[in-house]
């Protein structure tokens, strides 16, 4: 009768990777050798590392295809700016400037004599700024103009730079109209932190922000440069300055992707330290510090191979590439400690082409379904809509692929030479051969320096260590405790509720501020606009698209239903909307002329613009036909993330509306290139977790033998990953392109722990699910919890980084590190024993051989005969068919191993296949 198991896909693999294991221990130099060279020959590609190193904010940070770069290449198509009449409000691009921001000290009121003085003597310092770029170049030189002179700040040109005038002066916030004028002035973006009296006037202020536009021309990046270094260290009185440039976040990005350099360093060394003091033995021959070492070294191997080939075809090298590194570290040493524990499981007296066998027959099924899952949720990644996480994921998959390409080749053929080491009784420091025991009368440091060999004489394997032995006797038996297990579903009751709440407190998004160093000046001068500047926000251009006939009295009201609804927004102030069309209007209503004709209203704007030259920007007219043409919004309160995604949901709402039938409408300012990302993280998010998960079930369902268990292994990805969701929320961390593609990466590292356990719970040969859990936690337990801390150490680093990216990446991880580990040995065995479906050898006797172990399971409806598979050894049996004394006695002996039950029996007897006893059954078909 055939098994119902879905093992078609996993039993080949197996005798494949014995055979390639059998190969690999049989000629080990071979394996050790390609892997060095084509490292060699690959790492050369780090030649191109700066040549290709491409953090560009807007082209790697923002979406590919967001609808605010298509709403900009519109605007810069159909609305040509001039030069000459320079208007920050109509940029479609944020252009060259600097800023300066003036936060009074203390609770001092910043619109004071003193103070002001300091500022006017700051301006000029800025004014005053010149640079060499073939000739000499100053601020007038390189201006942005209108009406033939520099933009001015208008607060200093209203008290007519003259800081004495700032007492008595009644200004109104946020318009201000100067006296014999008609034309007022906004002062909503240039003081902060007002205080107005009844009137409207300012009252009290705590903030002054000066801009300086430039032209975007030669010697315009060098004049920024001088500005920074002029303004780094300026001091006042009265005052603190922060200031930024328009070049200021590309800046401190580039100087960003080197800070994992010495972090990579401290990683790689603590890597090394834990692998070896993991791999420790007192045992002079079993021990694997050089083993371990190998282990570390083939993760670095792997990712000089996999950066060169990137680099060498091409592939930009971003800052967040420089995560991958800490991954791969971790996941390199985690498929180690799986090879390395396989190994100990071997009878130490076959030969090595043997135990290599054996080794890679159940290690390389387990790291190859893990690099499977971990390569796809990277490659999935692609999907992303920003690139600088999708060649994240090229580099990291492609790493991950040499990693284990690498392990199965490099590293183990060092594990098959350490194992001829350890064959012919050698010292793992001197190579010398040594006595398996001390000769008489010995010294206790003759004994601990120079002996060793030992193995289990019942097992023929090696010693099982203590932490192995701490899963076997006492946390596994703890876990089949019905006690136990109601106190682990509580807890995980527990921590569901807290994720979910979490869940619902995420924030999505990530601030420019972030992408800078925390000791930066950017930051200062974000918090300091943010905290004083925020009341009003971006003027964001609304944009006909279409040709209108503006002359007709009934369209012109619909457009203004339209726009009407606009100003209706929370985050839109009614006050502040700039209209050439109620300017052109109110032109033509005092110049008596009648606009209500296409022939009329054509024919009159020329002598609008020139009474009102800034409106001439905002209508595009080609062929006697108004092709395109804008107004503005003034927004209010975008004081955070949340706020700017208010706006974004409001204006597209607002866009699709079926209630503006007039003309198409779009908006647009530049910063939106950098909120598109709210429109695509969480669908993004969604979409790819939906797709890994599904890809894992497959594979899960493909390689681990059991139907069933592969939908656990499902039910603990949707579990991780709520879980680091919501707990990533409560941690402060925000829901944005780097938590995005880990929250992806997350559900291959949840399969890494759950499928391991899922695969030996389903291939163990011990009776009942309790038994099976046990037996599982001891073969896997302490390899999987070695894994998990070997990630954490290889994150751990980065939470000391100045970069917010990086800590991002550790903060995660360590999440999902934490509770993949959590699942994998706690909440995963406890629900399989609960819900014991991944058997099916329930009510029927089966007997197998497999790799030489003969098991027999005996029932308790009859008698049964145990056999052993060393045929020099005698049982015997009474007429009854019961066993005689003496098979009683062999087998206490082996209590340990053979794992009495009530009504079940299971004898494990390890030997090799020549072995098999003659009348044992074998189903080629059963696992």
């Amino acid at each position: 009768m055939g098994c119902r198991r879905t093992d078609c896909v996993e039993r080949p693999l197996s005798r494949l990777f014995e055979k390639f294991g059998r190969l690999v221990g049989s000629y080990p130099i071979g394996f050790l050798l390609v892997p060095l060279v084509v490292s060699f020959i690959l790492g050369g590609g780090f030649y191109f590392v700066e040549r290709r190193t491409d953090n560009d904010i807007e082209r790697q940070f923002t979406p590919k295809d967001g609808p605010s770069k298509k709403a900009r290449d519109f605007v810069q198509k159909s609305f040509q700016s001039n030069e000459s009449a320079f208007s920050s409000q109509r940029l479609y691009s944020l252009g060259y400037y600097a800023t300066i921001i003036a936060v009074a000290d203390g609770k001092s009121n910043i619109m004071t004599k003193e103070a002001f003085e300091d500022i006017i003597k700051l301006d000029h310092k800025v004014k005053s700024i010149s640079v060499v770029v073939d000739r000499k170049l100053t601020f007038n030189t390189l201006c942005s103009k209108a009406n033939g002179t520099c933009v001015p700040n208008d607060l200093l040109e209203i008290i007519g730079y003259n800081a004495s005038n700032i007492a008595h002066m009644n200004i109104a916030f946020p318009l201000y109209t100067s006296p014999g004028s008609s034309k007022p002035t906004f002062l909503g973006s240039t003081i902060g932190g007002v205080r107005k009296n009844g009137k409207g006037l300012i009252d009290f202020a705590k903030a002054v922000k000066l801009v300086y536009f430039l032209e975007n021309r030669t010697g315009a990046e060098a004049w920024l440069q001088q500005f920074h270094k002029t303004l780094n260290d300026q001091e006042s009185r009265y005052f603190k300055v922060s200031h930024y440039t328009s070049q200021s976040q590309q800046e401190e990005i580039e100087k960003l992707t080197a800070d994992g350099i010495p972090f990579f360093s401290i990683t790689y060394a603590l890597a090394i330290t834990f692998s070896v003091v993991s791999c420790l033995r007192l045992d002079n021959v079993r021990n694997k510090v050089w083993v371990a070492s190998m282990g570390v070294l083939s993760a670095g191997l792997a990712v000089l191979s996999s950066f060169g080939l990137m680099l060498y075809t091409g592939v930009p090298f971003v800052m967040t590439v420089a995560n991958s590194p800490f991954l791969i570290l971790g996941i390199g040493v985690d498929d180690m400690f799986i090879m390395v524990s396989n190994w100990q499981h071997t009878n130490v007296k076959d030969s090595v082409p043997t135990r290599m066998a054996h080794t890679y027959k159940e290690a390389a099924m387990s790291i190859t379904i893990t690099t499977l899952t971990d390569v796809l949720g990277f490659y999935i990644g692609l999907m992303s809509d920003f690139a600088s996480i999708q060649y994240f994921c090229l580099y990291t998959s492609t790493a991950i692929m040499f990693c284990y390409v690498y392990n199965i080749t490099f590293f183990g053929a060092f594990l098959a030479l350490n194992g001829r080491r350890e064959e012919s009784n050698r010292h793992w420091l001197t190579y010398m051969k040594v006595p398996t025991e001390a000769p008489p009368k010995s010294s206790s440091w003759y004994t601990l320096c120079c002996t060793g060999g030992d193995y289990d004489k019942e097992t023929g394997a090696e010693k099982i260590q203590p932490v192995n032995n701490f899963f076997k006797k006492y946390y596994g038996p703890l876990l089949t405790k019905p006690w136990s297990k109601v106190v682990v579903i509580l807890i995980y009751v527990v921590y569901l509720a807290v994720s979910i709440y979490g869940c619902f407190h995420v924030e999505q998004g990530i601030d420019l501020q972030d992408l800078a160093a925390d000791d930066s000046y950017v930051i200062s001068y974000y918090k300091q606009d943010r905290r004083y500047f925020s009341s009003y926000g971006p003027n964001v251009m609304l944009v006909v698209t279409e040709p209108f006939p503006y002359w007709n009295r009934t369209k012109r009201l619909e457009l203004r239903t339209c726009t009407d609804d606009f100003k209706k927004l929370d985050v839109v102030s009614e006050k502040f909307f700039t209209s050439w069309l109620d300017a052109y209007m109110d032109f033509g209503k005092k110049s008596q002329l009648n606009l209500n004709s296409e022939r009329s209203f054509m024919k009159n704007l020329p002598a609008f613009f020139k009474a009102l030259p800034e409106f001439e920007q905002d209508v595009n007219i080609e062929r006697k036909t108004i092709r395109a043409s804008r107004f503005f919004l003034q927004t209010v309160h975008i004081a955070n993330t949340s706020m700017e995604i208010k706006m974004m949901d409001g204006f597209e709402e607002k866009r699709s509306c079926k209630s503006c039938k007039a003309v198409p409408l779009i908006t647009f300012h530049p910063a939106f290139i950098y909120y598109d990302q709210y429109d695509v993280i969480v669908p993004s998010t969604v979409l790819n977790i939906g797709v890994t998960t599904a890809v894992m079930l497959v594979i899960s369902l493909l390689l681990i033998p059991n139907p069933l268990c592969s939908l656990w292994v499902t039910f603990s990805i949707g579990s991780v990953i709520v879980g680091v969701t919501g707990f990533m929320a409560l941690w402060g961390v925000k829901l944005d392109m780097v938590s995005m593609i880990i929250l992806v990466v997350c559900v291959g590292f949840t399969v890494d722990f759950s499928a391991h356990i899922s695969y030996c719970f389903v291939s163990s040969k011990k009776p009942g699910a309790n038994g099976r859990m046990v037996d599982a936690l001891f073969i896997l337990g302490y390899p999987i919890m070695q894994g998990a801390l070997s990630t954490i150490l290889g994150v751990v680093v980065l939470a000391a980084s100045k970069n917010h990216i990086f800590r991002t990446f550790f903060k995660i991880m360590t999440l999902v590190m934490v509770f993949g580990l959590l699942h994998g040995i706690t909440f995963l065995p406890v629900f399989l024993t609960l819900f014991a479906l991944c058997s099916s050898e329930k009510n029927k006797v089966k007997q197998e051989v497999k790799d030489g172990v003969v098991v027999h399971n005996v029932m308790n409806d009859g008698p049964a005969n145990i056999m052993n598979n060393r045929p020099d050894e005698d049982y015997s049996y009474d007429n009854k068919g019961f066993m005689t004394d003496t098979c009683r006695r062999n087998i206490m002996i082996c209590k340990e191993n053979l794992n009495v039950y009530r009504q079940q029996l299971n004898v494990y007897v390890i030997g090799s296949d020549q072995h098999k006893h003659p009348n044992s059954e074998y189903d080629p078909d059963c696992p």
